[in-house]
Order: C-alpha cells, then structure tokens, then sequence
C-alpha cells in the first residue's frame, strides 16, 4: 500500500517508491539519503507531528512535515 511519509505511525517501515519536489529541495533529499528503494522507519513524532524522526540507512534523520509529505512510501501491510 502506497502512503506518503508524514502519514506514517511511529514503527511503521516502508520502502522509498517516488520523492517528489523540484529543485533544491528535491536535491537536498537525495543528497541526504532519501532515495527510491531506501528502507526507511518512522522513530519518533514531535507532539504536534511536526518534525518527523526516521531512521533511514542506518542513520537518524529529521524532517519537516512538508518534506515528508514529498516522499512516497509502500508499506507492507
């Protein structure tokens, strides 16, 4: 099932099938990792949701709502 990143629950795994955006900002995310076929995880969730802790090839990252919402992600069901 395909969801978006920021619509994940902390634990949920998936994996990377399209990251969206234009120019720097899409640049910025590929350079952080966050590419088609990377395994990510959801760690943890600031309490209003926004930013979004992942782990993502073997290291933390954050990421703010509107980035997360960039990033396509199939989940296993």
């Amino acid at each position: 099932m395909l969801k978006r990143l920021d619509e994940l629950k902390v634990g949920e795994t998936g994996q990377i099938k399209k990251v969206g955006g234009e120019g720097r900002l899409r640049r910025r995310l590929f350079d952080m990792g966050v590419t088609p076929g990377a395994i990510v995880n959801v760690r943890k969730l600031a309490p209003l949701g926004d930013p979004i802790e992942v782990t993502l090839r073997g290291y933390e990252l954050t990421l703010r709502k509107v980035e997360a919402n960039l990033i396509e992600v199939e989940v296993e069901d």
